[in-house]
């Protein structure tokens, strides 16, 4: 079977705007992203065991001139996947890996209303993120990058802080495409007009009752005949009412577990990082790394 090994991967972090950049990296005419966004092939299990060829085949309709890419944030996800790094290792000898966060609080925030969305989640937010340690985990950027210096080194990952990515989106996309050593011959600017990817508030909670309803040629008919407005207020039956927010007792108890994380990451980066100062620090300068020998 035809095919390459992607020259690039989006390895993290879930909630960080990896769709987005994803979307955006996919209209460069040097670039061919794959489909669907998120492989998880080194990830997931069952993903794997769909074998190589498998894998190849999502790069076969690349032109030879063309750098390859694909975005799956399991392979940061630890202690979720513990194999994403060592299946990668065997068959991705040389990957440019490009790794972006936010704010680490909001982070979870954002990962919660996924997972409400999608019924993996039925506790109530501070009751989920006590009890299950992969919110903090997914947040804690040094744990999930490390494997990775240590296999790859520093000068295969790029680090990109989304608020910066926001504020300053052709300027950090023409720093990612420099990264990448991206060919293609138009300016990198960034296409304000394809909006934000899969943001949390717009989700709608799974029903598979909805669903088989909305596949009915019948129903679509009506539903297209509907005034928007309408619409949107049956959407929200669906949607969180209310964004959750950590009070000053969860706060507490994760903060000091998260801000150890980030004081190992901005020694790395040469940045002063916590949760409280996250803003106000990842605003000042694009991240990158410090000597070697300080991330060893």
């Amino acid at each position: 079977m035809g095919g390459r090994l992607p020259d690039f991967v989006i390895i993290g972090a879930m909630k960080c705007g990896t769709s987005a950049l994803h979307e955006q990296l996919a209209r460069r005419s040097g670039l061919f992203l794959s489909t669907p966004k998120e492989p998880n092939f080194f990830s997931d299990d069952d993903q794997y065991a769909r074998g190589l060829d498998w894998y190849l085949s999502l790069f076969a309709a690349a032109r030879e001139d063309q750098l390859c890419g694909e975005s799956s944030t399991h392979y940061t996800k630890l202690p979720t996947h513990p194999r994403a790094l060592g299946r990668m290792a065997r068959h991705l000898v040389h990957p440019k890996l490009i790794y972006v966060m936010r704010d680490p609080l909001e982070r979870i925030v954002s990962q919660y209303i996924h997972e409400w969305s999608q019924r993996e989640v039925r506790e109530d937010f501070e009751t989920a993120v006590r009890r299950h340690e992969r919110y903090v985990a997914y947040s804690s950027y040094a744990r999930q990058l490390e494997p990775y210096l240590q296999r790859y080194g520093p000068e295969a990952v790029l680090t990109v802080f989304a608020e910066r990515l926001e504020e300053r989106p052709d300027e950090e996309l023409a720093r990612i495409c420099a990264f990448l050593r991206d060919p293609s011959p138009e300016p990198p600017r960034w296409d304000a007009g394809r909006g934000r990817e899969n943001v949390s508030s717009d989700r709608l909670r799974r029903s598979a009752l909805r669903d088989a309803l909305l596949a009915l040629a019948p129903v679509r008919a009506v539903k297209d005949r509907i005034p928007r407005a309408w619409r949107e207020r049956v959407k929200r039956l669906w949607q969180m009412r209310e964004r959750p927010r950590l009070s000053d007792r969860l706060r507490a108890e994760i903060e000091p577990v998260l801000d150890a994380d980030l004081r190992r990451l901005g020694g790395w980066l040469g940045l002063v990082l916590s949760c409280e100062g996250w803003s106000a620090a990842v605003q000042r300068e694009a991240p990158g790394w410090l000597a070697q020998s300080a991330r060893r």
